[in-house]
C-alpha cells in the first residue's frame, strides 16, 4: 500500500468532524478535515445575514455539548463562552386565555409556582416528574459517550454489553419501568401518567417533537423529550443557553483545538468520493479532481448521504446499502433568522414602556399551546405539505449577546414545524377553513398543474410568510418590526448543510433508529462495512444535537484501530 500523507481524512467540518479531528491529533493521529463550505462548522455556524445583523445559521442553542468534550478540548481557552437563559420557555395563550400565559422559570420551586396557576396538582406533582426524569438521564448521560454493542461481534460484544446490563439491574425496579415508558411510549401517554392540565402537558410535550416529524401521540417520542434534557450548561443541568458569538464560536473553538493539537483544516474541500482499494477506504477524491490518501476515512456526513452519494454501489452487499438508503430521514424543519426593529410585543406580556427586554424575551418561545395543536401541526403536514398553524420556537440571542446586532435592533431564531421534507405529490384539499388558510399563503389545491417543490421560491416564501403571521397572532408589532430575514427550507438544510430531507440528527430519532440499531443494526461501533470507513457524525449514536459524543466516541474507535494494524498497513 503507498505510503499515506495522513493518518485520516475527515469528510465534513461540522462540529463532530472537528471533535473527531481535535482528539485524533491530541493522539498524535495525522488527520486532515475536508470542508466543502467556505467557513467550517457545519450547522453551527454564525454569520451575518443582513448587514448588522449575525445569527446562527441552523443550530441555535446549546446544552447537549459534552462537558467533557468542552474539557478535554480547553473549549473555553479557545473562545467558548455559554451563558444560560434567564428563563428556560415561554409559552403565550390565544387571547382570552386565562391565564394569558406560561412563563417557565428555572428552578423547581419557580416552576412550581409557575404551573400552580394552571393546576395546583400538577406543581406538586412536578418534583416526582423532574426526579424521575433526572434518574433517567442519569443513565442515558452513562450511555452517551459508550460505544453500542455491536450485533455480530461475538464474543468482544458480549463483553461490551455487560457493564450497560449491570448498571441497569442495579436500577429500582420503579426506575427500570420509568426506562421501559421512556423508551416506548408517545410523549403525550407519559405525560398523561404525571399531569392534568392540557398546557402544562404540551409544555413538556415540545421536548418531545422538537426537531422530530412527529406527533407528541406518536410512539418513542417520549425518549426525545428525555434526549433534550440530559444537557448542562456551566455545570448546571437540565439549563438551555447561549454562546456568545452564535453557534458558530462553538465550531470555530474546536477547529483551534484541533489545529492546535495538529490537524489540518482544509474548507472549500468538496468530498465526490471515498477511495476504495482492495475492499478498504484509502482516501477521499475532491470534487476538484485531486485525491487525498489516508489509512483511513471518517464520514461527518449522514449514512444516507454517505452510500448514497460518496461510497460506490458495489462496494458493500446490495442489501446492506438498501439499509443505509432505507434510514428514516426528516425532521419536519424549517428554519428562519430575522432581523428585527424592536422586540416583539406579546399581546398577552406587555413590554416594559422603555423597551428593556423582560426575561421571557430571553427564553425559548414556543408558539404550541396545548397538545392538539402540536398534534394538528404535524397532521397537517402529512396531509397537505405543511401546516397551517406550525409549532415555531423562537430565540431571541441578541437579548444575551449584543455582539449580534446594532444598539436598539435584534436577531432572532425562528424553529419552525411542521413541514414535509419533500413536497412532491402534496397539495390541499378544496375544503374547510384550514385550506383557505393556506391558500391565501400561496398553497396550490391538489389537481394543479404545477408540481410543488421547496425548490420554489413561492413555496418557501409563502410558508416563511406564514410562520410570521403565526407569531404576528400572539405579538401584533412582529411583521410590522421585521428588517430582513433568511429562510431555510429543508431542501436549503440538504444542499447546504448535507442533511438529507433537512434531517437535523442524519437520521429520526426513532426507537429503530437508536444504539445498537444506530445507523443500522451491525454497524453501531462507528465501523463501516468498508474497512477503514467510519461514521463520525449525528448518524451514529447518541444522534442529533450539538454534542461531539459521536466525534468523541469515532475517535476512540479509530485511534484503537490504528494500532491494531499490522506494520505494512501503517505510514
Amino acid at each position: 500500500m503507498p505510503t499515506a500523507p495522513f493518518d485520516v481524512a475527515i469528510i465534513g467540518g461540522g462540529h463532530n468532524g472537528l471533535v473527531c479531528a481535535a482528539y485524533l491529533a491530541k493522539a498524535g493521529v495525522s488527520v486532515v478535515v475536508l470542508e466543502k463550505n467556505a467557513v467550517a462548522g457545519g450547522a453551527a455556524l454564525t454569520e451575518e445575514f443582513h448587514p448588522g445583523f449575525r445569527n446562527s445559521v441552523a443550530a441555535y442553542t446549546v446544552s447537549l455539548l459534552n462537558p467533557k468534550v468542552i474539557r478535554d478540548l480547553d473549549l473555553p481557552r479557545h473562545g467558548l463562552r455559554i451563558v444560560e437563559r434567564p428563563a428556560a420557555n415561554f409559552w403565550p395563550l390565544p387571547m382570552g386565555s386565562a391565564p394569558s400565559y406560561l412563563l417557565m422559570p428555572n428552578g423547581l420551586a419557580n416552576r412550581q409556582r409557575a404551573i400552580a396557576e394552571f393546576s395546583p396538582r400538577d406543581a406538586e406533582r412536578l418534583p416526582a416528574y423532574d426526579a424521575a426524569l433526572e434518574r433517567a438521564a442519569n443513565v442515558l448521560r452513562d450511555l452517551v459517550l459508550t460505544t453500542p454493542p455491536n450485533a455480530g461481534g461475538g464474543f468482544v460484544e458480549m463483553l461490551r454489553s455487560a457493564p450497560l446490563a449491570r448498571r441497569l439491574s442495579k436500577l429500582a425496579i420503579e426506575d427500570q419501568r420509568v426506562i421501559a415508558d421512556l423508551f416506548t411510549k408517545s410523549a403525550a401517554d407519559y405525560l398523561d401518567r404525571w399531569f392534568d392540565s392540557d398546557l402544562v402537558k404540551a409544555a413538556f410535550a415540545f421536548d418531545g417533537i422538537v426537531g422530530a416529524y412527529a406527533s407528541p401521540h406518536t410512539p418513542g417520542t417520549a425518549y426525545l423529550l428525555l434526549h433534550h434534557n440530559f444537557g448542562e450548561v456551566n455545570g448546571r443541568p437540565g439549563v438551555w443557553g447561549h454562546a456568545i458569538g452564535g453557534m458558530g464560536t462553538i465550531t470555530q473553538a474546536m477547529a483551534r483545538a484541533a489545529e492546535g493539537f495538529g490537524a489540518v483544516v482544509r474548507t472549500s474541500a468538496d468530498v465526490a468520493e471515498v477511495v476504495i482499494e482492495g475492499e478498504r477506504a484509502v482516501g477521499v477524491r475532491l470534487a476538484s479532481g485531486e485525491t487525498i490518501r489516508a489509512r483511513a476515512v471518517a464520514a461527518n456526513v449522514g449514512p444516507k448521504l454517505l452510500f448514497r452519494d460518496l461510497v460506490s454501489a458495489g462496494a458493500i452487499a446490495p442489501d446492506l446499502r438498501e439499509r443505509f438508503l432505507s434510514i428514516k430521514t426528516g425532521s419536519g424543519t424549517f428554519r428562519m433568522n430575522v432581523a428585527l426593529s424592536e422586540l416583539p410585543d406579546f399581546a398577552c406580556l406587555p413590554n416594559a414602556p422603555d423597551g428593556t427586554a423582560g426575561a421571557h424575551h430571553g427564553s425559548g418561545i414556543v408558539i404550541g399551546p396545548t397538545l392538539g395543536y402540536l398534534d394538528r401541526a404535524f397532521m397537517d403536514a402529512r396531509l397537505h405539505g405543511w401546516s397551517a398553524h406550525p409549532i415555531i420556537e423562537i430565540l431571541i440571542p441578541s437579548t444575551l449577546d449584543d455582539t449580534l446586532a446594532p444598539p436598539g435592533q435584534h436577531v432572532a431564531s425562528l424553529f419552525v414545524q411542521h413541514v414535509a421534507p419533500r413536497l412532491d405529490g402534496y397539495g390541499v384539499r378544496p375544503s374547510g377553513s384550514d385550506t383557505a388558510a393556506m391558500v391565501s399563503h400561496g398553497v396550490r389545491p391538489r389537481g394543479s398543474d404545477t408540481m410543488r417543490s421547496w425548490a420554489d421560491p413561492r413555496e418557501k416564501e409563502a410558508f416563511a410568510d406564514l410562520a410570521i403571521d403565526t407569531v404576528t397572532r400572539y405579538a401584533p408589532n412582529f411583521r410590522a418590526s421585521v428588517i430582513a430575514r433568511q429562510v431555510l427550507s429543508p431542501l436549503d438544510l440538504e444542499q447546504r448543510f448535507g442533511m438529507i430531507d433537512g434531517d437535523i440528527s442524519h437520521g429520526q430519532l426513532s426507537l429503530d433508529q437508536l444504539f445498537s440499531l444506530r445507523p443500522v443494526l451491525g454497524h453501531a461501533s462507528y465501523r463501516m462495512p468498508v474497512k477503514g470507513l467510519y461514521l463520525c457524525g449525528a448518524g451514529a449514536h447518541p444522534g442529533g444535537g450539538v454534542t461531539g459524543a459521536p466525534g468523541h466516541n469515532a475517535a476512540r474507535e479509530i485511534i484503537r484501530d490504528l494500532k491494531r494494524e499490522p506494520p505494512w498497513l501503517r505510514r
